[in-house]
């Protein structure tokens, strides 16, 4: 098992613009930690986005080393690479995302569906994620029938339904309110504790804090995000050209 559940080593991705090109990712080098929370933040036009496509295998790099839970995923075709993204990656969005007018507990049990899981085993899993997120009271509620809160956590639940090598969350309390954001970073505490992998895309200095370590996307690389404090720096074990 290896001890990194990513690593990004050399990454670069580009995109032509006219006659111009706009390099957004530069030499960008990663590692996460088994079991590890990593904050990235950045301004709006950082590359943020870009960054989390190719972390969740949407995007491809122009070049350099992706490792993720062991596996070189910079050299797989497409069919393979959508099968490590359902099956090593948990995605949370600002949007929930959730198929509406569709009962929570199949929401959550879409990822087996494409996996070919079982009817009986994938609804049985989906059940226990959203116990995990304490909603198992509400697992044949439809997206219409949850508040705001309730549905990011069925999207939680969705994302930890596979058993993740990691989950990628993208500013997922975006769309909360202050109380509801604060349970579902709540939730993010505890899945922590229990040894998730967790990497979030945030703009919020706040949430940013809660994790192990934070850095700063600019200039299409990482850096240590500047402590606020007179504490020393966060040390990253990040790399930058």
């Amino acid at each position: 098992m290896a001890t990194n559940v990513l690593s990004m080593q050399g990454i670069h991705r580009s995109y032509r613009t006219g006659p111009e090109v706009l390099h957004v990712l530069a030499d960008l080098n990663l590692d996460v930690a088994r079991g590890e929370w990593v904050a990235i933040l950045g301004s709006s036009g950082s590359g943020k986005s870009t960054l989390l496509n190719v972390m969740g295998l949407l995007d491809r790099p122009d070049s350099g080393t992706y490792l993720l839970d062991g596996t070189d995923v910079s050299t797989l075709g497409d069919a393979d690479r959508a099968h490590a993204r359902n099956r090593l990656i948990g995605f949370v969005f600002q949007q929930f995302n959730l198929i509406p007018r569709t009962p929570a507990i199949q929401n959550v049990a879409t990822p087996l569906l494409y996996a070919r899981v079982p009817k009986r085993e994938r609804l049985a899993a989906a059940q226990r994620a959203l116990d995990t997120v304490g909603l198992s009271e509400r697992s044949h509620h439809q997206p219409t029938e949850l508040s705001g809160g309730q549905m990011q956590r069925v999207a939680i639940a969705r994302a930890l339904v596979t058993n993740p090598a990691v989950i990628l969350a993208d500013e997922p309390t975006g769309n909360l309110d202050a109380r509801s954001g604060e349970e579902l970073m709540t939730l993010f505490d505890d899945l922590h504790d229990a040894g998730r992998t967790i990497v979030m895309i945030t703009h919020e200095l706040d949430i940013a804090a809660r994790a192990d370590r934070q850095l700063t996307l600019a200039d299409g690389a990482l850096h240590p995000t500047p402590s606020n404090n007179h504490t020393p720096p966060v040390v990253a074990s990040t790399t930058t050209a």
